[in-house]
């Protein structure tokens, strides 16, 4: 796997522009996980220690609320930096990072950040994209959760996670990783009962199909209608010149929008496995 993995990095933004040496002295000084889906990466409130990337896989960040609730703030994609709070001088995480299907995580200890940033083309800007994009998620739905009704968020939440990590199947765009009502209803800030109202009346009318854990969206064109979305479904992303491919389904993404939460201590996940930082 060794090999693999080294390839796999130097596919990643921040790593594009490394040689193969400086590949494998990379790769030699991080930590390489090999995760379950449902695994907790690091805790919200436990102090920050190593920035990580995701090699393969997906990402959730789950806040907690005072009574216990979750609420999913995003998907991370593979090929990003996250847990990267040190870069702000961020003492704890503010999230739960949560593997959402099967995955690879790189880890670094934070006294590598600064050399990394110095030393290699491209890492500081494409950290520095990452915190803009995610920036723009968030204020994003922030906007979304206060202005459009419930049907029209969970229509721009299924086309935001088919542009991030969607995959060509069979009778339409299938949501890369597994996905439940129920997270459905924690990102849109509604119930599990609306959820499965609307995606039972959605896969008669031939927008969605709906099974256990995963979704398909089989018009993206008219949920995006439905949505309010001016983004054109399947219109590509232009290339980058550094020859980075993202990858996922090839459609502009509808962007993350999220609700700003008061900081509570992260508890109340005996179902998911930790992973020690």
């Amino acid at each position: 796997m060794r090999l693999l993995d080294i390839a796999e990095l130097g596919r990643t933004p921040p790593f594009v522009h490394l040689d193969q040496r400086q590949l494998l002295e990379t790769l030699d000084l991080s930590e390489v996980r090999r995760l379950r889906g449902g695994a907790v990466v690091f805790d919200e409130g436990q102090p920050i220690r190593r920035f990580h990337l995701l090699l393969s896989g997906s990402i959730r960040f789950v806040r907690l609320t005072a009574d216990g609730s979750q609420i999913i703030v995003l998907h991370i994609p593979a090929g990003q930096l996250f847990g990267i709070g040190t870069a702000l001088g961020q003492i704890t995480h503010q999230v739960t990072a949560i593997t959402a299907d099967d995955s690879v995580v790189l880890s670094w200890p934070n006294p590598l950040w600064l050399t990394f940033s110095g030393a290699y083309l491209g890492f500081a800007a494409e950290a520095l994209r990452t915190f803009g994009n995610r920036a723009d998620e968030m204020s994003d739905r922030l906007v979304e959760l206060s202005t459009k009704l419930v049907e029209q968020r969970i229509a721009c939440a299924l086309l935001r996670m088919i542009g991030q990590s969607g995959r060509t199947v069979a009778g339409g765009v299938e949501i890369g990783f597994p996905i439940t009502r129920q997270n459905v209803a924690d990102m849109t800030g509604t119930t599990l009962h609306t959820v499965s109202r609307l995606l039972s009346d959605w896969e008669k009318r031939g927008l969605v199909q709906s099974r256990r854990c995963r979704i398909v969206v089989t018009d993206a064109a008219r949920l995006s209608v439905m949505g309010g979305s001016t983004a054109s479904i399947g219109a590509k992303e232009p290339e980058r010149r550094d020859g980075y491919r993202k990858p996922c389904f090839d459609a502009v993404p509808i962007r993350a929008r999220v609700v700003m939460r008061t900081p509570v201590t992260s508890r109340g996940y005996p179902s998911q496995a930790r992973v020690a930082t």
